[in-house]
């Protein structure tokens, strides 16, 4: 009988019983290491380490080394309970009978051994891992010759374990739950979790998405002279920038800036071709806001043309060269159009500090003909900078004196409207224009006048 074999209360009996301890404490130790390290993601790990709180960029930097090659470290931990659980009878057994040993052994592992190693490596899985991290390296080095090829049989029948990565979906779903309006203990802001929302689904939006129809865009004719009926005009629609077309409003050539109106006299009629025209860029209505984006920092304008390229829709494909002039900031006319082209540089940070407000932009019509584009290339309307960024922060930015029609909700806004009841002295056309210039580039749906 197995009471024969070790008498209670002797040296050999407490030797016994400690070694039944040790092997319950360390069955439980690698059960739940293995919950509690495998749990951990190789990403989330890096996160802590770089950015967490001081304690846990400590025991993340301890972690990580350990559970990079996770098939290693779980093969690891799995033989070492394993050796655990197995032993612990055959040192029962000696001490009780066989039916007995049975019914402790599963007990013990299955209170001391799973359930509440498991628990607590769950809530403090990252503390109980950075503190057992010296034990871990040690039993990497001591089962290395079992635990090491079997990793490598699974890597290949399994591949490399990789770090997991949230898609564009699931990464906006992440970033509302960790929003303080939704009640889960975060602290990200509304604004906050808007504009990441509005980042990540910028990548899906195109031109056409956050353009202003031509018909209700504000233009100027190039044939036209800046009276003051026009310079009220565009004092009164409040943008910075206005497009400049010619004969037809869908023939948008240029653009002017409306700072350079400062030095009009309005009793001179000065005709706008003596004025100071910029090109403005022409993309297609598919190219993603981010492009567009990309394209406002080289610096040549923060207001684009947008088309439709009708040869597109017939299925004829266009060549390289014609692609990267679309997308650049050329115009292309009869007489130097391969010029053109060949002037635009790749969108490189040299790009942006070598061109930016250079006379590359500048439409010198007194030397060179009108530029004049594809007919194929059907104008839709106007993008600016404000357009984009609105579709960043998925709300409207709101100018002091513009006129326009938002158009998500197809409301006309005036902001001048709730200062027409106020007694204010009269301005100087002079004091009118400037603070008429204080707004930002808001093409938002404007209304044509």
């Amino acid at each position: 009988m197995a009471q024969e074999d070790v008498k209670c209360c002797g040296s050999k009996f407490f030797l016994f019983l400690a070694a039944i301890v040790g092997l319950v404490t360390f069955a439980g130790l690698m059960a739940g290491l293995t919950l509690g390290l495998m749990s951990l993601g190789l990403v989330d790990l890096e996160v802590l380490s770089k950015s967490g709180r001081t304690q846990d960029r400590i025991h993340a930097s301890k972690i990580l080394p350990v559970v990079k090659n996770q098939h290693f470290l779980l093969c690891t931990l799995l033989i070492g309970n394993s050796l655990a659980m197995e032993s612990l009878p055959i040192f029962l057994d000696k001490l009780v009978p066989p039916w007995a040993a049975i019914l402790i052994s599963v007990t013990l592992i299955l209170m001391f051994g799973e359930i509440l190693p498991q628990a607590i490596c769950t809530r403090y899985g990252l503390t109980v891992g950075a503190t057992m991290a010296p034990l871990v390296r040690l039993l990497l080095w001591i089962f290395f010759p079992v635990a090491y090829p079997i990793s490598k049989v699974l890597d290949w029948m399994l591949g490399k374990g990789h770090a997991i990565l949230l898609r564009r979906a699931e990464l906006k779903t992440f970033v509302d739950f960790h929003g303080n309006e939704a009640g889960k203990g975060g602290d990200l802001t509304h604004d906050e979790t808007t504009i990441i929302a509005g980042a990540l689904e910028m990548t899906e939006k195109r031109a056409k998405d956050a353009m202003t129809p031509i018909s209700k865009a504000f233009s100027l004719d190039l044939d036209g002279t800046l009276t003051l009926e026009k310079l009220n005009a565009i004092m009164t629609m409040g943008h910075s920038r206005v497009p400049v077309y010619y004969k037809d409003p869908t023939n948008i050539i240029g653009l002017i800036l409306v700072k350079n109106l400062l030095g009009v006299d309005p009793e001179d009629s000065v005709p706008l071709r003596k004025m100071m025209i910029r090109k403005i860029p022409r993309v297609s209505e598919n190219m993603p806001l981010y492009d567009i984006l990309n394209e406002f920092q080289k610096g040549h304008s923060h207001i684009a043309v947008v088309y439709r390229d009708l040869k597109e829709m017939k299925g004829v494909p266009k060549n390289t060269k014609e692609n990267a002039a679309n997308k650049s900031d050329s115009h292309t006319s009869k007489g130097d159009g391969d010029k053109v082209v060949k002037k635009s540089p790749p969108s490189t940070p040299a790009f942006k500090k070598r061109h930016r407000g250079c006379a590359f932009c500048i439409l010198d019509l007194e030397n060179n003909p009108i530029p004049e584009f594809p007919p194929s290339q059907v104008v839709l309307g106007v993008i600016t900078m404000e357009d984009v960024i609105e579709e960043l922060l998925q709300e409207e930015i709101l100018d002091e004196t513009d006129e326009y029609v938002n158009i998500h909700n197809k409301i006309k806004i005036n902001m001048n409207a709730s200062y027409e009841k106020l007694p204010l002295p009269i301005q100087s056309p002079s004091e009118s224009s400037s603070s008429a210039l204080c707004s930002a580039p808001q093409l938002q749906g404007t209304t044509s006048q």
